[in-house]
This record gives structure tokens, sequence and C-alpha cells, in this order.
């Protein structure tokens, strides 16, 4: 007698609870390094950004992960690129941790049509892999402009040599995102803060109907790259062939998201939101870079049209059976 099928695993998009705690404890780490004055800094001193972040992650074994290996390594790793992303650390946290294992490389960028990355100071081996999973070596070309006028991104020569792993571009994908969902935690979180505080005419802005509006908007917005960002840590864990259309399906939503969340929150602070006094300049000013590269909103979508073709996305994005 044959034996039936087993019935495929549960799909579970929790994060683990030692990769939770270990995002609280990154998240600590980097506010006890400096928080909110390390971006300062860094854009002061570009050349300083390593001593300013690495020894206070290398304390908690940030760099020991192994995100490509183990399945709690790799939400721990995101979670530790939210944590970063919530203190816009001047670093490119989320490339290190996507960094290949089969080769001496420090980093690991994805590459548009015109190669950059935020490694302006920095010393590290980058490894490169393109949008068609092809992988070589990448060099840093001298910056266009300043820290502040550039987010720390310089261009980049590229030469790619030949295949990566087929996850390659998943991962280098998806793990920034996580970086910008953390920018995203915190810009609602001041936005929230400011209306409790700010009054007008009399009363707190959070009073206000058509405020609470917008930020209901944009916290809808924030929740829904969330969760898409747990399904696609899923889809590479599994292995699933179509980890990279989710990785891009999660790259759109992030960007969208974006734009309203940050335009909600420089809306409820005003012109206050531009200057360098509010902690929400610096991070918008710094959410610039993952927003922009490898490419931007409109190039994101085409090449998610491209892969999925009439198709559609496939797993959490399709119909279930009967409908």
């Amino acid at each position: 007698m044959t034996a039936a099928p087993r019935p495929p695993e549960p799909m579970s998009i929790d994060l683990a609870p030692e990769a939770a705690e270990f995002g609280l404890q990154a998240l600590r780490a980097l506010g006890s390094a400096g928080g909110d004055d390390l971006v300062q800094a860094a854009e002061a001193d570009p050349p300083r950004r390593e001593a300013l972040v690495v020894p206070a992650l290398t304390r908690i074994g940030a760099w020991e992960l192994a995100p490509r290996e183990d399945p709690t390594e790799l939400e721990a790793a995101a979670a530790l690129c939210r944590a970063a992303g919530y203190w816009a650390t001047p670093y490119p946290v989320a490339e290190r941790l996507a960094r290949p294992t089969d080769s001496e490389a420090d980093a690991l960028v994805v590459v548009g049509p015109q190669p950059a990355a935020p490694i302006a100071g920095l010393t590290l081996r980058i490894a490169a892999v393109d949008l068609a999973g092809r992988r070589g070596a990448a060099g840093a070309l001298p910056a266009a402009g300043t820290a502040r006028e550039t987010g720390f991104v310089v261009p980049l020569s590229v030469d790619l040599t030949g295949p990566g792993d087929p996850y390659d571009l998943a991962l280098a994908l998806t793990l920034p995102c996580w970086t910008l969902l953390g920018l995203l935690d915190r810009a609602l979180e001041l936005a929230r803060e400011h209306v409790l505080v700010r009054e007008q005419f009399g009363s707190p802005l959070a009073e206000f109907q058509s405020v609470r509006f917008q930020l209901t908007d944009a916290e809808v917005e924030r929740k829904g790259v969330d969760l898409l960002a747990r399904y696609a840590l899923w889809s590479i864990q599994t292995r699933r062939p179509d980890a990279v259309a989710d990785a891009l399906a999660l790259r759109l939503a992030a960007l969208e998201a974006a734009e309203i969340v940050f335009r909600v929150a420089h809306q409820v602070h005003g012109a206050l939101g531009f200057c360098d006094e509010a902690t929400l300049s610096w991070l918008s000013r710094h959410s610039l870079p993952v927003r922009r590269l490898p490419f931007g909103l409109a190039a994101t979508e085409d090449e998610l049209t491209r892969r999925i073709g009439r198709d559609g996305l496939a797993g959490l994005f399709s119909d279930p059976p009967g409908v």
C-alpha cells in the first residue's frame, strides 16, 4: 500500500523568538553606540563610519551570523537590518550580511544600469550581482560629492564574471528592504510623537481627524511591508523558485510605502522636518540610497512585471484552490 504524501509544511512568517531578541539587542547596542548621533558624526567624517558602527555590532556577534545557512540566523540578520534602519545607521549592514560565503568578498550589492553603493570611506571587498544572477567583483570610484550630498553613495566599477548562487539576488534585494522597514518604523514613531506634543489652535495635532487619517494610512502601508518582508524571508528559507519575484514584490511595496510614510511624516512636522535639528530630516535624507539603489520605483515595477509576465505572483499572492 502506497503511503499518502506528506502535507506541505505550514507557512509561518513569524520571526523566531531568538531572532526577535537579537534584533532588540542590536537596537540597544546601536543606541548605546550613539543612536541618532551616529549618522551625524559619520556625515561629518565619512572615514570614521567603520569605527563608529562596527565595534558595537561586533560585540553582539553580528558578523558571525550565517543567513545563507540557517533559517533562524537569516531572520536574525533581517531583524538586525531593521534595527540599523531605525537609527539610520551609516554603514552597509544589509550588504555585509548578504555577503557570499564562497568568496572573499565582505559585502554583496545588487547593481543596476548605473552601478553605485553606499560604501564611501570604507575598505570593504565588494561582490556584485545583477538582475540576471551574474556575480563578480566591484570597486569604488571617486564620490561625486560630499557625504551630505550623496548619502555615502559612490559609483562602482563592476566586472561580472559568471553565475552566482541562485539566491544571491533574492537575499541582496530582501535585506535592504528590512533596513528600509526600520526607517519607516522610526519615521512613523517620530510623527506620532510630534503630533502628540505639537499644538495648533489650542489643541494637539493628534486631535485633528485629518491628521489621524494620514497617520492611519501611513501605518497601514508600513504594516503591509512588515508582512511582505517576513514572507520574502520565508520564500528564501524554503528555496522557492519564486524567491526573486517575491523579493521584488517586497521592494516595490516598500518603496511605495516609503513615499507615503515620509510624506505624511514631513507634512505633520511642517518646515521643522527639513531642519537639521529634527531627527526626521536626517532619517529622510539617508533613506534615499536604499530607495534609489539599485533602481527606483518604476524600474522595480518593470523588472517585477517582466519576471512574472502573465502568470502573476505565486504563493502568498495566488488565489486559493477552487477560486
